[in-house]
This record gives C-alpha cells, sequence and structure tokens, in this order.
C-alpha cells in the first residue's frame, strides 16, 4: 500500500544509521539509504518536526542460533553517520527495537506525536521490531521502503512486502515528502 496521509504530528525514527552497523551494509545499498534518509531528514526539519536517531550499543542477553560477532566493538561503533542535531532526539538501545528498555514513548508522547515514519538499518530487525511496538504503542507507522536495507535481501522484501503493509503503510522518500507538502 502506498502511503496516504501524514498527521501534523509525525516524528521521523531512523534506525541504526551509525558507523559500525552501515559498514556492513556497504554492498546493500547503504548508500542510496543514507541519502533518501538525509532528504527525510531535510523535510522534517524544514517543518520543525521531530526527529529520532537510534544507535545500539549492546545487545539482548538470550540466546540465540545464530552466533553473535563477539569481541570488542571498535571505539566509533556506534557514533551516528548522519549526526544529531539540537532538539533532535537520541535513543540508545540494547535490543534491536528501539521502545523495549527506553524512554522513546514518553519523548514522542511529549511532543504529541501521533505517527511515525521509519527508516534505516537492518529492515527485518531494528526497523521491523521498531514498527511493531510502534503500532503496539498505538502510533500510525509508516516505513519509507527506500531509507532501509538488511543484510539479507529476502528478509528484506518479506518484511517490505508482508510484514510492514500489516503495520501501517509504505512509501518512498519522494512520496513521503509529497505527503509533507500536503499537510500545509
Amino acid at each position: 500500500m502506498t502511503a496516504t496521509t501524514l498527521d501534523r504530528d509525525t516524528a521521523l525514527i531512523l534506525i541504526d544509521l551509525q558507523k559500525g552497523i552501515t559498514a556492513f551494509a556497504a554492498d546493500f545499498g547503504i548508500d542510496k539509504v543514507l541519502a533518501n534518509a538525509e532528504q527525510l531528514v531535510a523535510a522534517f526539519r524544514e517543518r520543525g518536526l521531530p526527529i529520532v536517531q537510534v544507535n545500539v550499543t549492546g545487545g539482548a542477553p538470550g540466546r540465540t542460533e545464530f552466533p553473535s560477532r563477539g569481541g570488542e566493538l571498535p571505539a566509533d561503533w556506534a557514533e551516528l553517520v548522519l549526526p544529531a542535531e539540537e532538539g533532535d532526539i537520541t535513543v540508545t538501545k540494547q535490543t534491536w527495537g528501539a521502545f523495549h528498555g527506553t524512554d522513546l514513548d514518553a519523548e514522542l508522547r511529549r511532543r504529541g506525536v501521533t505517527q511515525v515514519v521509519i527508516g534505516g538499518v537492518a529492515t527485518s530487525m531494528g526497523v521491523e521490531s521498531t514498527a511493531r511496538a510502534a503500532h503496539e504503542h498505538g502510533y500510525h507507522v509508516t516505513i519509507a521502503t527506500d531509507a532501509v536495507t538488511d543484510l539479507d535481501p529476502t528478509s528484506h522484501e518479506h518484511s517490505l512486502t508482508r510484514v510492514f503493509p500489516k503495520l501501517g503503510e509504505t512509501g518512498s522518500t519522494a512520496e513521503l515528502i509529497a505527503l509533507l507538502d500536503q499537510r500545509g
């Protein structure tokens, strides 16, 4: 489904666009994702809408069958690629999703946010987990389809075509900026 509207009180949430993670996505269109994220940031800033920059510095402690990378993370691992500016909300998480164990919901509610536009890495992990939680918290959810990527193309496609339409709406950066323009 193509996005139909953006609420007056919409926030942009960018997931894990940080040095340590984007470095792994070089072969998966990260340059395009970053360019589109920059366009969205500029459009949201121009309209005085909230921007949330999320990074991750750890992981949930549960056992999984997928081995963790382990070892010491580089010093700049969590540094945001698109630097946050004064007034931006910054969230550091320890799990895939940006809501669990953080004050993101309180920050959004304090600003009267009713809808979120989400982009970032990885589509099937951090982006999807955040979209699911946003939906469960009662926000209207929109995914910027060309501002997300995943190291697993099959998982990426599954999230875009099967999961996100059940949680909200989807649209390209250009479509979302056009919807921002229509809000007046």
